[in-house]
């Protein structure tokens, strides 16, 4: 849960930890981290909101004549860093929303979006939306000129011992670091394919959890950078390997009470869950468009390689869209597995929390679980299930989002627009490209 921190508190640490910058950081429509940096003479400022930035050059963000926006640093998120980045004194950082002037949340910051949403949820007698992120990421070799490569660092599998590869002394020091900046880690390993990883760190509010996924990948590639390698969370950065996930575990809390949990219901599940997980499967096809928002993202979602393909639940197996863990009381919960880490992780539980709450409202049961493996079903057979497929490219994911007014709705307005116009300005420059496989396989036509 967030820590209680006053400006009194923060003042105390940048004295007590030499720090010479403060590091404003938020996040723009693509999920990408961007920050604002000022020495630690402006402390009173950045500790009174009175940091402003010009907000018509981030993606997403306003036109040039609305451009002044102002930084709310949540006091909560304060960490020194844990290197200096050459200066001669630490870097102090605070995850911030984003105002207009006048002193009202911005409508185009993924943060305030999300805090918008989660009121909704409070609005129905709920109080807390817990997550819990499964991040995976590849570490591959840097060439003599500090550029990346595809060259793994290790030719390792699932939960392999890698003890002295490069690979594993990364992801340790990055756990190590995690641990002095406060993560709770809960686990870390091998991934499926060469050079992956992941690591888990414990589950906790939305908005803690979106800042804490920003704040680890920002590490990650940090770390990875001091041992030489390169680390990307790009869905699918080698072609017939397993690609990049970022299962989402989700779950409702009344209180200190998780209500998907229930003893006597099917499956250990209460009605809530269910009616919550129908409405993630009923907006599956446009919440696949922000939980995968980019062209490489497709190329992850096909069959062969765990990755879901199909809109389906189970309690079991893991080919299904959704899938319930086994767990305690405490921990039941909801397993998305079709987002990867190059989502948006605010305006991801903005939308998947907007359909669960619909989905609660309308107090509709989910279909039947699958028991068998979906990818070896027949056509025939998934139809009789009434299992539809999931978006093949960002092209289709992007039309059954402008489809879907809920979903549309989770974003908000100003979200809604900037969204699509980034990702069919993305889909628009990919359909110009031409890969080498097209030369390889057309150049002699």
């Amino acid at each position: 849960m967030k820590r209680i921190l006053t400006a009194d508190d923060i003042k105390m640490s940048v004295k007590d930890n030499d720090v010479c910058f403060l590091r404003l950081a938020f996040t723009d429509i693509n999920g990408t981290m961007k920050n604002v940096e000022v020495p630690t003479s402006q402390l009173d400022k950045v500790l009174a909101n009175e940091i402003r930035f010009d907000g018509s050059s981030i993606d997403g963000f306003v036109r040039i004549e609305e451009s002044d926006m102002v930084l709310y640093p949540d006091l909560s998120t304060w960490m020194v860093l844990p290197w200096q980045d050459g200066t001669s004194g630490r870097i102090g950082r605070l995850t911030c929303s984003v105002h207009k002037v006048d002193g009202t949340p911005f409508e185009g910051d993924p943060r305030n979006n999300l805090k918008r949403i989660l009121n909704e949820m409070k609005s129905m007698g709920y109080t807390d939306f817990e997550i819990g992120f499964e991040a995976e990421f590849h570490l591959f070799k840097l060439d003599e000129n500090g550029g990346w490569t595809t060259n793994v660092c290790d030719h390792a599998s699932y939960f392999d011992m890698t003890d002295s590869d490069e690979g594993a002394k990364c992801r340790r020091e990055i756990v190590e670091t995690l641990e002095g900046m406060d993560f709770e880690v809960e686990a870390a390993h091998h991934e499926v394919g060469n050079g992956q990883q992941e690591i888990d760190f414990k589950f906790d509010d939305a908005l803690t959890t979106a800042d804490r996924v920003q704040t680890f990948k920002m590490v990650v590639r940090t770390v990875a950078k001091k041992h030489g390698l390169c680390a990307t969370f790009m869905a699918k950065p080698l072609e017939g390997e397993a690609g990049n996930g970022m299962h989402t575990n989700m779950s409702i809390f009344k209180d200190k009470r998780n209500i998907f949990y229930d003893a006597n219901g099917k499956y250990g599940l209460s009605n809530e869950a269910l009616y919550f997980l129908n409405g993630i499967l009923e907006h599956a096809r446009a919440i696949t468009a922000i939980g995968n928002p980019t062209v490489n993202s497709y190329k992850r979602l096909i069959p062969g390689y765990e990755a879901p393909v199909y809109i389906a639940w189970a309690n079991k197996n893991r080919s299904p869209l959704v899938r319930i863990p086994a767990a305690e009381e405490v921990t039941t919960r909801l397993e998305l597995r079709s987002a990867d880490p190059t989502a948006n992780p605010y305006l991801l539980l903005a939308a998947t929390l907007k359909a669960g709450l619909n989905g609660i409202k309308e107090a509709k049961m989910p279909m039947e679980p699958v028991t068998s493996n979906v990818f070896e079903m027949s056509e025939e057979k998934r139809k009789e299930l009434g299992i539809k497929p999931l978006p093949s490219t960002l092209h289709n994911a992007i039309k059954a989002f402008k489809a879907d007014k809920l979903i549309q709705e989770a974003l908000g307005e100003h979200l809604t627009k900037s969204f699509i116009d980034s990702k069919e300005l993305e889909w628009a420059r990919y359909t110009q490209s031409v890969s080498e496989w097209e030369r390889q396989r057309y150049i002699n036509y």
